[in-house]
């Protein structure tokens, strides 16, 4: 299975969009629910370091198709 620019893209946009939302959410946390702050934050960049890092995977270059010779060349 190769990588390709759709599949790249499949990735970056959820785990920016989680990531971003567990960072908001760390910075925004007060009262009873800060004590969570450091677990979201950790959450939030981890999940947009994995999407950056999707980005920066090497795409595989596509296969040389040759054409199959099904009879061989002394063949009449």
């Amino acid at each position: 299975m190769s990588l390709n620019r759709t599949a790249k893209g499949i990735v970056l946009v959820p785990t920016l969009l989680l990531g971003g939302a567990f960072l908001a959410a760390g910075v925004w946390l007060d009262g009873p629910a800060a004590a969570n702050r450091g677990l979201a934050l950790s959450l939030g960049g981890v999940l947009i370091g994995a999407g950056l890092l999707a980005q920066l995977l090497p795409e595989q270059s596509p296969e040389s198709e040759q054409p199959c010779e099904t009879e061989s060349p002394g063949d009449p």
